[in-house]
């Protein structure tokens, strides 16, 4: 059989499946949901996650006029991400098979790294809970700071996830063994001698050896309409109907507003909004905390891309009700907007692992069309496939290693940022 796997390349897909599987700690902590390759071929790699639905109940034994219809909210899944590696070993390369050890090993990391990425981002840049701390990483306050921010909007207590960048993972660490010092103690020796900070405010804190920057703003006195008779409140909707007849699903995770102007604005920057309260997503009672938003799009002079949207309940529909998030209790058509991204940090992402969502593909690469094909597939479900096909011109084996996935934010308002040495408290 010509271009069939030897002994040694085996070994070699073995070994980077295993240094793949192995590296894999950030996608390890997401929620993974699993796919067709034809139902998603025949889709467009398109399909539409369910949000979960948020219950009404009313007072009264008479609930003649409360018999209403719940209404389902999607996000948009895709395969965002078709990474490879390939590489060529020569005729005389290959006198020494071994040498691909070091080759099957960078592809590893890699590739675990480029899916680890992909997670951070979708937690970075749509991450909307914003906890900015005035001073630099010190420990349990700041992770409290976040346990409190997620409790009171109602998010799910279990499988919280905080990945800090070295500096202040390491920062906190250090707090542990200073204010938890005694011989003997498991928490502070470990701080001590591994920099270990593990669970901590309700939160499974990992080390990142990467990750992303904030810079600080640069816009200044910009406001936005608060007014009911306004258009910046959002009304979700479950479906759009086309003036076709046709009818599809809406993303509700992003609003487009319309503010004094976008000058300087730029793509990530967090927000308050003046008397815009943060309510608790099931009992609607307000936290007495100010909702905070991220800039996800620049659309023209004065209007923007916003997330979470302002659910404020405003025209008084049934659905606005279900997925009211804020409570403005001063209305004017100059709300100040308040910026907590004051100086260039660190993000350090948070989020509740079902927020963050990884779809692992499947490529639909035949074996017996000229190159060999080898399939694997990681404990999450990711799968890797390596091709290996001889070049009769050269006498060079061409090599490739492929993997398809996407990654999709569905939750914003369960996921979010941290922010050191801000110089102020937020919000």
């Amino acid at each position: 059989m010509a271009n069939s796997f030897v002994k040694q390349d085996r070994v070699m897909f073995e070994s980077i499946l295993e240094g793949f599987n192995d590296a894999l700690v950030v996608s390890k902590n997401v929620s993974i949901m699993k796919t067709d390759a034809a139902t998603m071929e025949r889709s467009g790699d398109v399909f539409w996650r369910p949000q979960p639905h948020i219950a009404r109940t009313y007072d009264g034994s008479d609930q003649t006029s409360n018999f209403k219809s719940y209404h389902q909210l999607a996000v948009p899944a895709s395969f965002g991400f078709r990474r490879s590696a390939p590489f060529i070993m020569t005729d005389m390369e290959m006198r020494d098979m071994a040498a691909a050890d070091g080759i099957q090993k960078s592809i590893a990391i890699k590739l675990a790294s480029d899916i680890n990425k992909a997670c951070l981002d979708a937690a970075c840049d749509y991450g909307s809970l914003i906890v900015a701390r005035a001073a630099a990483a010190s420990g349990y306050d700041d992770v409290a700071h976040i346990d409190s921010m997620m409790n009171e909007q109602g998010v799910n207590s279990e499988d919280r996830k905080l990945f800090l960048t070295s500096r202040s993972y390491n920062a906190m660490a250090s707090d542990l063994q200073k204010s938890t010092r005694s011989f003997g103690s498991d928490i502070s020796d470990k701080a001590l001698r591994k920099s270990l900070v593990g669970e901590i405010g309700n939160f499974q804190t990992y080390k990142l050896d990467y990750g992303k920057r904030l810079a600080a703003k640069a816009a200044s006195a910009l406001t936005i309409n608060t007014l009911g008779t306004y258009t910046n409140y959002y009304v979700p909707k479950s479906t759009s109907t086309a003036t076709t007849g046709e009818r599809n699903n809406v993303d509700n995770r992003f609003q487009v507003v319309t503010l004094s102007a976008t000058t300087n604005l730029a793509v990530g920057d967090c927000f308050t909004i003046a008397a815009c309260y943060a309510l608790h997503h099931i009992t609607k009672s307000s936290t007495g905390k100010l909702k905070t938003f991220r800039v996800v799009a620049i659309n023209s002079g004065t209007q923007c891309v916003i997330t979470p949207p302002v659910i404020s309940n405003q025209g008084g529909s049934d659905i606005e009700a279900e997925y009211q998030n804020v409570s403005i209790t001063t209305t004017a058509n100059n709300s100040a907007i308040t910026f907590l991204n004051l100086v260039a940090a660190d993000i350090n992402p948070f989020w509740h692992k079902d927020a963050i969502e990884l779809l692992p593909g499947r490529l639909g690469i035949q074996d017996g069309n000229g190159v060999a094909v080898m399939r694997g597939s990681t404990d999450n479900g990711c799968e890797i496939v390596m091709q290996k096909f001889q070049d009769i011109n050269t006498s060079n084996l061409l090599y490739r290693v492929d993997t398809l996935f996407g990654v999709v934010n569905k939750q914003p308002e369960m996921s979010g940022i941290l922010l050191f040495s801000q110089g102020t408290e937020g919000p």
